[in-house]
């Protein structure tokens, strides 16, 4: 085991990061031949692989990342994963991957949080267990060409809040010179070259003293795409606006806020968002799996020197704050799963 008890004692719940901490075990499921095997569990942190993998060389890959939470009551719930299951799906078809079936998937991650429970950080704490699943090509090949074999694995580590304020408010920045993908490329998949072309952006972002960066569309640069790695929701007039764009992950989290939106008796509306559009919000938010919602202060155009501002004081917006609220409820078991989101770990 790579932990010994006196290590869990040791562990700041409260005070965790959004980064790697080492568990116990990971899974695997290896695809020869055409065929999954059988799920394998792993010690160690290291995947031995052929120097000419397909991953290594032209990017076929996939991930994902979900939660585990520890109630009130003690239970173990997992947020979505039938969903996660089918945008990896979804990702392997775009990138001619072996596609791993919904059960399978749903077996490895019961397996994994299992062998992982005493990483699970309590109820109390806020932090959560974080599931990192992925799907690589490891067969060898020198042409571009698909593989003939995969690997999946999925391993976990407890993660404290996203961004270290926890949810406040945060700036954004428009940046124009870098594009994360293009409309009929593979933005709407997860795929780790989405990630690798937006880090010059978000390094410059930083720099300049921003949270992250925020993208137009790659086309027209007239659009909002997505704030750094998360989707973008403006709210005004009773309304839950977020953006339509092929080179936009679907995100799961903004699935579901749209949803709880909806039975709050706000409108949804998913469409091309012009920039100038942006004075017109009353609160605005990126969405995603590890900050669920992080509520934006303002977001800045350099190039033409203008501002939006969507909250003055630095607070997040009333309706931001109740759809964070409601749904982390419903992921900690503190409100009733009326849509039957959650997955409990027996």
């Amino acid at each position: 085991m790579t932990n010994t008890l006196k290590d869990m004692k040791e562990i700041d719940w409260a005070n965790l990061s959004f980064g790697y901490m080492p568990t116990d075990y990971n899974v695997r499921i290896y695809n020869r031949n055409g065929q999954w095997g059988e799920l394998e569990v792993s010690s160690s942190e290291y995947i031995n692989m052929h120097m000419a993998a397909t991953c290594l060389h032209y990017g076929q890959e996939a991930f994902e990342g979900l939660k585990a939470f520890r109630g009130k009551d003690g239970k173990v719930r997992i947020f979505r994963l039938d969903e996660n299951a089918a945008r990896m799906q979804a990702t392997c078809r775009g990138t001619l991957m072996a596609e791993l079936p919904t059960e399978r998937f749903r077996e490895a991650i019961l397996k994994v949080v299992k062998l992982n429970e005493r990483f699970i950080p309590p109820y109390e704490s806020g932090a959560s267990l974080y599931i990192r699943p992925l799907l690589i090509g490891s067969g060898a090949q020198v042409g571009v060409k698909p593989a003939d074999e995969y690997l999946f694995v999925v391993f976990v580590t407890p993660v404290g809040p996203y961004f270290k304020g926890g949810f406040s408010t945060n700036p954004y920045v428009i940046i124009r010179e870098y594009d994360r993908a293009a409309p009929l490329g593979t933005g709407c998949f997860k795929v780790g070259g989405n990630y690798a072309a937006s880090l010059r952006a978000n390094k410059k972002a930083h720099d300049m003293g921003y949270t992250s960066e925020f993208y137009l569309d790659a086309k027209e640069k007239k659009y909002i795409d997505e704030c750094g790695a998360a989707n973008f929701f403006g709210i005004k007039d009773n309304t839950y606006v977020t953006p339509e764009s092929s080179s936009i992950l679907p995100s799961i989290t903004n699935k579901s806020l749209m949803q709880l939106a909806e039975d709050m008796g706000i409108k949804v509306e998913r469409r091309p968002i012009a920039e100038e559009e942006l004075s017109t919000f009353e609160e605005a938010g990126a969405c995603g799996t590890a900050a669920v919602i992080s509520p934006i202060q303002r977001i800045d155009d350099p190039e033409k020197g203008k501002s939006y501002v969507f909250s003055e004081d630095g607070k997040p917006g009333p309706i931001s704050e109740k759809l964070y609220n409601k749904l982390r409820a419903i992921q900690y078991g503190d409100e009733p799963d009326t849509h039957g989101w959650v997955t409990i770990v027996e």
